[in-house]
């Protein structure tokens, strides 16, 4: 079986006439409209999603700050995105959907594109702070999964891992955003950036997300090689975004499913340009594939979708 994970949430949102044009981009509606976050999540559980992932990818206290609000309302907005996501397994009637805390990368909450460099001008230890702080806070609201994305360097892979050794143990993921067939966008091997990855914590699954398709098969082929773990794969549509104008360019795409099924990924979704549409055909590949998930060997859990 075929773990069915949702798409992009900016994409659902920018499809119904949302400008994520901001720097808190899907979090500016943390606050702003909440219900429409929601009605986005649901939306992928109606096209098929068995997981769904929380707007916190680029939500940070600091930057509702820097937006205005007090550090108690920050705090409250960041946590709230895993209500507003189980809000959405409860009105799509679906409680078998599992809900996923997006755990993403220190550049994403800077807004300039530094998630697809990892150069950030601040300490280790700096780095390990800053995603404890913010996982402590959405660990209090007790996801069902961990959703480590987008993770640009193996450095930051370890810095995540560090951090979630303080938590209680949840299933979690962890998945790199890469340049290549072989190396993440920060520059690192895909199999150094995995093995410091399942050497910091421990994961219920490994892979990519927020990736060119065409990349992927060769990805995971070369993940393989250093893990039996299970895989993720949620790839972007292809086009690529213009970090200075806020949108995405080129023609929209989704790779070939079945192509990463057979290529070992156990979870499968989209990311960027990949809406309720396209998840649904997604669904449908993934759900006609006879792979079986099988248990970690680090944890011996299994996704219940």
């Amino acid at each position: 079986m075929t773990v069915v994970l949702d798409g992009g949430l900016s994409t659902a949102l920018a499809e119904v006439g949302f400008d994520l044009s901001h720097e808190l981009w899907t979090a500016r509606l943390i606050e702003e409209n909440p219900a429409a976050l929601t009605a986005a999540h649901q939306a992928f559980i109606e096209a098929g999603a068995e997981i769904v992932i929380t707007a916190s990818y680029q939500a940070s206290v600091a930057g509702f700050i820097r937006n205005g609000a007090t550090p108690s309302n920050a705090e409250t907005l960041l946590q709230s995105t895993t209500a507003l996501a189980r809000l959405a397994v409860a009105q799509a009637g679906r409680s078998n959907v599992a809900v996923a805390a997006s755990v993403g990368p220190y550049g994403a909450v800077l807004a300039d594109g530094s998630e697809y460099r990892g150069n950030y001008a601040i300490s280790r230890d700096e780095l390990i702070t800053f995603h404890r702080d913010r996982i402590g806070l959405l660990d209090a609201t007790e996801p069902d999964w961990w959703a480590c994305e987008t993770i640009p360097t193996a450095a930051e892979a370890v810095a995540i891992g560090t951090a979630l050794r303080s938590m209680r143990t949840r299933p979690t993921w962890m998945t790199f955003t890469c340049r290549s067939g072989s190396e993440t966008w920060g520059g690192d091997a895909i199999e150094t950036a995995v093995l410091a990855a399942i050497n910091s914590t421990d994961l219920e699954a490994v892979g990519v997300n927020c990736t060119a398709p065409q990349f992927v098969p060769e990805l995971l082929g070369r993940i393989q090689r250093v893990t039996n773990l299970p895989l993720v794969a949620y790839p972007n549509s292809g086009q690529t975004w213009d970090v200075v104008n806020k949108v995405f360019l080129g023609e929209r795409g989704v790779g070939t499913v079945a192509a990463l099924i057979d290529a070992g990924a156990s979870f499968v979704g989209g990311c960027c340009g990949v809406g309720p549409a396209e998840l649904a055909e997604i669904a449908r590949i993934a759900r006609s594939s006879r792979l079986t998930i099988k248990p970690s060997s680090r944890s011996g859990r299994t996704a219940q979708p």
